[in-house]
């Protein structure tokens, strides 16, 4: 890409460069330059040159391009959607079949028939069975003086609970682990992919791929039917015929992995968040009905997904900006829940604000269809954080406690280290906050 100035005399501007722990400053310069800017790419050898990319940082700008059928998933001409270097065909096969990367109409067919259990309904009937499990997970870590809190809890439990809503053994938990973080190394905004990675992806393809078609075979036929999602994929296949064997099977991979991962980087950070504010923290133990308004305001204020791309699909306008069809627009969903013309005083955490109109689980048609098993998830887990861990503190040596994914898709720590004295009295209350130079 071009390094000239952006709009306001700014660098081009570059997630690259950006402090993952907080890239909030740096949004908060370029949306006060300007909505959009533009980042051209340089012109090749042969004299020409690709796409513009033009990243959104207004919350008007990303709300109209996520609700507005002049954008896509798919740049025009091109046959996928999926973010990956040429080759891989069998992580190819499954990464364009899933539903985030699919325009209308193949987009609404697949969402009509994944929608439903995770519509509201089904996600309360849940809700009891969610917080057995975060209070399993916490029943482990009671009697530990240090632990990764990602490693021994906010990873695993989503992925337990959307393990049991596909229908798959729960002891199958660390394989499906190991091969989800493969997936995702190999896809998102990551800015460490490898050849390697690429390899490793394309294999843990595979081997998802294999189990799944044998578990929906499983499935099939009078008297099979188990009462979950894979089951509930059957008969749709089998009263849907476009619903292809290869769909199938993608759509089983894609929940699995952005089942539990995006709610992995929201309880990581959102403890993140409560350790450096003691006085919120015995807030929300003192009272749990704050809890679904404070998930909401840990959404806001440092979402999970922090970038999402479209494509301009016809010639349009943007905040001023003639946008010709085929450039890439990259939606700042962080900056865009900053951005203090929809939401007073951003940069505060506060969870009694109204936040209803925050972009983290995007908006549209690509509106996240796992949002509310997300947010139930986030509220069983931090509950039972909150009443049976209250001490947590940050890790002894706070410089190495965290540690980031490289990653502006699944963005949050992927280490969080955190201790537990055996004497609540013993917690500091003037704790600071865990990440250096974090806000």
């Amino acid at each position: 890409m071009s390094a000239g100035p952006a709009e306001g005399g700014l660098p081009a501007f570059d997630p690259a460069r950006l402090d993952l722990a907080d890239p909030y400053p740096v949004y908060r310069r370029y949306r006060e330059a300007g909505p959009v800017h533009a980042v051209r790419p340089a012109v090749v050898p042969c004299g020409t040159r690709g796409p513009t990319t033009r990243y959104v940082f207004g919350y008007a700008e990303v709300a109209r391009v996520l609700a507005r059928r002049e954008f896509g998933r798919t740049a025009p001409g091109a046959g996928s959607a999926a973010p990956l270097p040429p080759g891989y065909a069998v992580l190819r096969a499954v990464v364009e079949n899933w539903l985030v990367f699919l325009d209308p109409p193949r987009h609404t067919a697949l969402r009509s028939l994944v929608a439903p259990a995770l519509a509201a309904g089904p996600v309360a009937a849940l809700r009891p069975a969610i917080r057995r499990t975060a209070g399993r997970l916490v029943d482990r870590l009671t009697a530990r003086e240090s632990v990764d809190l990602v490693a021994e809890f906010a990873a695993p439990f989503p992925l337990l609970v959307i393990s049991g809503v596909l229908g798959v053994p729960e002891e199958r938990q660390g394989w499906f682990r190991e091969r989800a973080l493969a997936l995702q190394r190999a896809g998102g905004a990551r800015v460490d992919r490898t050849l390697a990675g690429m390899v490793e992806a394309d294999r843990a393809a595979a081997e998802l791929t294999a189990y799944f078609r044998r578990e929906l075979d499983a499935r099939r036929g009078p008297g099979r039917d188990r009462g979950d999602l894979l089951s509930a994929l059957v008969r749709a296949a089998d009263e849907e015929t476009s619903l292809s064997p290869e769909e199938q099977t993608a759509t089983c991979v894609h929940l699995l992995t952005a089942g539990h991962e995006t709610t992995t980087g929201l309880l990581g950070k959102a403890v993140l968040a409560l350790l450096g504010r003691p006085e919120l923290r015995d807030e929300l133990r003192a009272d749990p009905g704050l809890l679904p308004g404070a998930v909401d305001e840990f959404l806001r204020h440092d979402p999970p997904v922090q970038m999402v791309t479209r494509w301009a699909l016809r010639d349009t306008e943007l905040a001023g900006h003639a946008i010709p069809a085929g450039d890439r627009m990259v939606l700042v969903l962080g900056a865009a829940n900053r951005d203090p013309a929809y939401f007073p005083d951003p940069d505060r955490l506060d969870v009694r604000r109204d936040t209803v109109r925050h972009c983290a689980f995007g908006l549209g048609i690509h509106y996240c269809a796992g949002a509310g098993l997300a947010r139930a998830e986030a509220e069983a887990g931090l509950a039972e954080l909150l009443a049976r861990l209250p001490a947590l503190q940050p890790g002894v040596r706070p410089d190495v406690s965290v540690r980031y994914a490289p990653d502006w898709v699944f963005h949050g720590p992927e280490r969080l280290t955190v201790t537990m004295p055996s004497d609540p009295e013993a917690s500091d209350p003037e704790a600071s906050d865990p990440v250096p130079g974090r806000r």
